[in-house]
């Protein structure tokens, strides 16, 4: 109503007066925030008891323990170059080996990010990553595309670093990318010691995920398939 008064507004009807809401009294509704997206997964067999929470949109605080000291420190450096607030408790039956701790700490991990990640509405789907550490370099490529599978081509000089099987990497990967729903491609391209190389590999995924999962503000709400499902 231009150039409206008290006068005018007294004179309105009783049903639009009582519709009329005052901002004064009664500010507008804020936008709601973007969902935070963390998920907390438990998986416990005859063999491992392994609990995980993956913040995606965390600042990299990471609190890993699954009694394989080289492997907590692999899965340290993820969470932190991915700045994904991380939390891993597993309990498993290292005294045989690593192996089921590793691979089933991939499964869980993989099922948490998959469950954080939700519909994937809005996220850049797509990204790489190359890192070096000293005379490492390793590539790291990942897509969200629903179809869990990993590509790796890793050369490693040695199979033992300490009293971890070097083998195991792969064997983590592959149980993360497929419970996660990812493709990811992981391969090396220089390096002649083995921790360094299975670092840069850890930190160029934790990257690359990160990467993709941002969400893009062009198509916030929006899933990045041509299918319009991932």
């Amino acid at each position: 109503m231009r150039g409206s008064t008290r006068e005018d507004f007294e004179a309105l009807p009783d049903q639009v007066r009582d519709q009329v809401v005052d901002a004064s009294a009664d500010p507008l509704p804020q936008e709601s925030p973007s969902r935070h997206r963390s998920a907390t997964v438990a998986r416990a067999t005859k063999e491992t008891d392994i609990q995980v929470t993956f913040d995606i949109d965390g600042t990299g605080v990471v609190d890993v323990d699954t009694g394989v000291p080289f492997f907590d420190h692999m899965l340290d450096a993820f969470g932190r170059h991915g700045l994904f607030d991380l939390a891993v408790k597993a309990v498993g039956d290292i005294d045989v080996d690593a192996h089921h701790t590793v691979e089933d700490v991939g499964i869980v991990m993989g099922q948490a990010l998959a469950q954080a990640i939700g519909e994937k509405r809005g996220i850049v789907r797509f990204s790489h990553s190359f890192l070096c550490m000293d005379e490492a370099l390793v590539m790291a490529a990942v897509d969200f595309s629903g179809r869990g599978q990993l590509h790796y081509d890793v050369d490693l000089p040695i199979e033992m670093v300490g009293t971890f099987d070097t083998t195991l990497a792969k064997e983590f990967f592959i149980a993360l990318a497929t419970n996660a729903g990812i493709t990811l491609h992981v391969r090396s391209f220089s390096g002649e010691n083995s921790h360094h190389i299975l670092e840069a590999a850890f930190k160029a995924v934790g990257r690359s995920i990160c990467q993709a999962t941002r969400i893009n503000p062009r198509i916030d709400g929006v899933v990045p398939s041509t299918k319009g499902a991932l």
